[in-house]
Parts: C-alpha cells; sequence; structure tokens
C-alpha cells in the first residue's frame, strides 16, 4: 500500500534541491580582463578593460579609486561623453571600457607612469565586492586588436 503523503513529500524534496543549485544564479560573479592604460602623455590618461559577469544578477560599478590619483568613470553615448556615477553589468554580460567608448579618466595623476609600469585601481561594486586590478601601461597609441 502506497503512502498518501510520499508523493507531497517527495515534490517538497525537490523544491528545497532546485533551490540550492550551484549555478551563483542569484548572484553577480564578477572577473575582470584586457586591462590597460595607454602612456600618458599630461596630467591626464585613459584607462580601459573588461568587466564580466557570469552569475544570474545586475551589478553597479559605483566608483573606482587608485593611489595615483583621482579616477572617474566615464559613459559614451553616440558621440558625447559624460561622467557617470555608475554603470550597470549585467547579469550574464559585461561592461566594456574602450577607447571611443566607456572608459576610465584618470584626472591630475600624481606622476606619469611610463610604459612598461603598472597601474593598481580599486573597482568598487554595489553589490560585490572591491576588485583590485593590475592595468599594464602600454605605449600612447597602443591598440587592443592589434596588439600593438
Amino acid at each position: 500500500m502506497r503512502h498518501p503523503l510520499a508523493p507531497v513529500a517527495l515534490l517538497a524534496g525537490a523544491l528545497v534541491l532546485a533551490g540550492c543549485g550551484g549555478s551563483g544564479g542569484s548572484k553577480a560573479r564578477l572577473s575582470v580582463s584586457s586591462a590597460y592604460m595607454p602612456q600618458p602623455v599630461s596630467e591626464m590618461a585613459a584607462g580601459f578593460l573588461d568587466i564580466a559577469n557570469k552569475g544570474g544578477a545586475k551589478d553597479e560599478l559605483t566608483s573606482v579609486t587608485s593611489d595615483m590619483g583621482p579616477v572617474s568613470v566615464h559613459e559614451t553615448v553616440g558621440q558625447s561623453m559624460e561622467e557617470v556615477t555608475s554603470l550597470d553589468v549585467p547579469a550574464h554580460g559585461r561592461l566594456v571600457f574602450k577607447s571611443g567608448g566607456n572608459h576610465l579618466m584618470f584626472d591630475k595623476l600624481k606622476r606619469r607612469p611610463k610604459q612598461g609600469e603598472t597601474v593598481t585601481v580599486k573597482l568598487h561594486f554595489a553589490k560585490s565586492g572591491a576588485i583590485t586590478v593590475e592595468m599594464p601601461v602600454k605605449s600612447a597609441t597602443y591598440n587592443p586588436a592589434t596588439g600593438h
């Protein structure tokens, strides 16, 4: 004879296990790649990188800090560039900073780093912990598409 509560117990157990999925689906999972700074020719410089989110929840880049001086986040839409307080890192997506697009702006550099050096930045997010990134300084005319 079958026990009348067996199907209910089986369904409840399946629902509990479904909520324990190991995919990290309800959190952002951030990583950074392709970071670099073209060698600055003045007290200002730009920085570029990719932030990937392999998690199931979006996050926001809220600020960037560096011991090199103030850093602001700039968004480029069409031909217009403006400083913003945050940018979204979409779930299962990327936030890309590239020449002619979104970028980091280093204002009033304490010193001008040379090609071959690295600049340390800390990316701060609304939900995830901060990520420290070492940005290699490339030539002023560096193009990541060609590697030159």
